[in-house]
């Protein structure tokens, strides 16, 4: 397990990516297609995969499937930082934030609790609780009916020295700025809309740095090339990729919901890889809008 401090550094200002999760004919899991699409992307240098997250559709696997893809992202890329989702209840969270350090992994990303709205306490002494329960980094992820005040944060920072980082998929800046100004260098900060090279530049104005990037799955070479140049302070470069590939791409993203998962799928099952569909209750792209993905994506990388 890479130390905390080191997990922390490296995710400070490089680039972090989510593998789709691939499905076999039977609908499980499928390691082998899952070991060559990361195999592949190993060529291309990230300060760290996310595995089973939102775009792996952490939202449709088992605990014991969440374990396996720790285990086979571990093998297929020794030595990469792997970060695993973890969520649903605070004892499942638990029991399953244990499962992930012993299946090797090195970190957890905290995805939303289950279903229900929760006041500010409840919520706090939930992450509280996962904290407790590994030794690994924890990134909170505010998305969704979970969301941390900067207060909240603050005083989790000081109890939780396996507190990370924050990634941020409300699009709420004010709350964005006020935990970045509060905890400053104590924790990681990370960009999380979805496709959130269309939010990086106006997140960097509020202390984010950095983000994830899930078109790195099917275009890495793009999905870099705006990284470097966003970091670069190149805006000119980020505006010319937006308008020539992230924008047409959030159009077939925004055709329906879902589709912010069904659509990288797509890309990547078009690139070569036999990842199977998405699972229900998501859907998976139209023929149509397929061949769309496939003109978009035809002569990148």
């Amino acid at each position: 397990m890479i130390d905390n401090s080191d997990l922390q550094a490296l995710i400070r200002n490089g680039l972090l990516s989510f593998p789709v999760t691939p499905f076999g004919a039977d609908g499980g899991f499928a390691p082998e297609p899952y070991r060559a699409h990361l195999e592949w992307l190993s060529d291309y240098p990230v300060a760290g995969l996310i595995v089973a997250g939102g775009t792996g559709e952490m939202f449709s696997l088992t605990p014991s499937e969440i374990v396996a893809v720790v285990k086979t992202a571990k093998a297929a890329q020794p030595g990469q930082p792997i970060i695993a989702g973890c969520g649903y209840g605070t004892r499942l969270a638990c029991e399953l934030a244990q499962g992930i350090e012993a299946a090797g992994g090195d970190g957890i990303l905290l995805l939303p609790h289950y279903l229900i709205t929760a006041p500010q306490d409840g919520i706090e002494a939930h992450i509280r609780a996962v904290c407790h329960a590994t030794r690994m980094g924890v990134i909170v992820y505010n998305r969704g009916q979970s969301r941390v005040s900067a207060e909240t944060l603050a005083r989790l920072a000081e109890e939780c020295p396996n507190l990370i980082g924050f990634k941020d998929g409300t699009g709420d800046i004010d709350t964005v700025r006020r935990v970045t100004l509060k905890l400053g260098d104590r924790l990681s900060y990370i960009g999380g809309m979805p496709t959130h090279e269309l939010f990086a530049q106006a997140y960097r104005g509020a202390g984010m740095p950095t983000y994830s990037s899930a078109v790195f799955n099917f275009v890495p070479e793009t999905a870099l090339r705006f990284h470097r140049a966003f970091t670069a302070g190149d805006d000119a470069t980020c505006e010319r990729l937006l308008t020539e590939f992230y924008y047409p791409f959030a159009a077939i993203r925004d055709r329906k919901t879902g589709y912010a998962v069904s659509a990288i799928k797509a890309g990547v099952r078009l690139r070569g890889f036999a990842v199977g569909p998405v699972r229900t209750p998501l859907t998976d792209l139209t023929e149509e809008e397929t061949g769309l993905m496939q003109d978009l994506i035809r002569d990148r990388k």
